[in-house]
């Protein structure tokens, strides 16, 4: 009799990510996706393949529920400036309020490229490729409606703009205070002036 899914992946795929988010690929243990998910280990293999293609779903969700989720917000604000504002201080916020200093699951992927396959590397650098992007043309149009000056290079800025994203997300897990934080996020938006 060929083996039959009894679970709700989306269910059992959002459990593992929450250990991974937390933990991290390399420290979470089979037993720890196991003990998370509340499937067998054979269930987990029949069903997922292993633990990187498992990590890989993981990964793909938190993109969708949580990163592409926060841009389609934000592109839906029709003041780029005020769009990224509301991001900077989002970010303080969810970061102040994680009891568990978890920080951004794609972020927190990107230092480890190196343990991972090429599909991993390309949801991370695609991610973090779109977030710049939603900068880049956050700040045209606001050049276009002259709200952040014509000077600016927007491409220099994005990027700037972006690595104080990880920034809060990365110092947010425990070596920055929320005053501290909000001082990266205040000196982002001073980014566009």
């Amino acid at each position: 009799m060929p083996w039959e899914k009894s679970f709700d992946e989306d269910e059992i795929v959002g459990k593992a990510m929450n250990v991974f988010w937390e933990k991290g690929f390399e420290p979470a243990s089979m037993a720890d996706l196991i003990a998370s998910t509340g499937i067998t280990r054979g269930s987990l293999y029949n069903a997922f393949g292993g633990k990187e293609q498992l990590f890989v779903k993981a990964l793909k969700k938190y993109d969708k529920d949580n990163r592409r989720a926060l841009l389609a917000e934000l592109e839906a604000i029709d003041d780029p400036v005020r769009a990224i504002a509301v991001l900077f201080d989002g970010l303080v916020n969810d970061t102040v309020a994680d009891p568990e200093k978890k920080g951004c699951f794609l972020i927190n992927t990107s230092s480890d490229l190196a343990t991972h396959g090429e599909e991993v590397n390309n949801l991370v650098r695609t991610g973090m490729r779109e977030f710049q992007a939603f900068f880049r043309r956050s700040i045209e149009v606001g050049q276009a409606r002259q709200q952040i000056p014509a000077t600016l290079d927007p491409e220099a800025t994005a990027k700037g703009l972006m690595a104080m994203v990880v920034a809060i997300r990365v110092l947010g897990r425990g070596i920055f205070d929320e005053a501290s934080l909000k001082t990266i996020a205040q000196q982002a938006q001073r980014l566009l002036h």
